[in-house]
């Protein structure tokens, strides 16, 4: 019985310096926020609702210096990005390939005038 507890104790010690290799929320692992600077835009199309766009620009943020990418992703066809757009991004510092665009909060609608 007491082999079970000690295979068990080993498999502990184990997982604890196996587990921050996989979970890095420091500095160098969590998701940084920067800019893309959009360099290419696929062309917009004539359909409503969302479509999907390709998207070549240049990458800036507090770990990296112009970092050229490129991604297809759907987009809305009343967002549609055009070259020369400077969209906010989050991006992994250990491959800033791996970037996403951040979610735009919804535009608050105008307040009515004062009398």
């Amino acid at each position: 019985m007491w082999e079970i507890g000690a295979l068990l104790l080993l498999l502990a010690i184990l997982a604890m310096f196996i587990a921050p290799r996989f979970f890095r929320p420091g500095p160098g692992g969590g998701a940084q926020e920067g800019t893309l600077l959009v360099t290419g835009v696929s062309p917009r199309p004539d359909a409503e609702g969302e479509q999907f766009v390709t998207i070549a620009g240049v990458l800036n943020g507090p770990t990296l210096d112009e970092h050229e990418v490129y991604q297809r992703f759907a987009v809305d066809v009343s967002k549609w990005p055009s070259i020369g757009d400077l969209l906010p991004v989050v991006y992994s510092p250990r491959n800033p390939d791996n970037w996403n665009l951040v979610a735009q909060p919804p535009a608050e609608p105008p307040l009515p005038p004062r009398e």
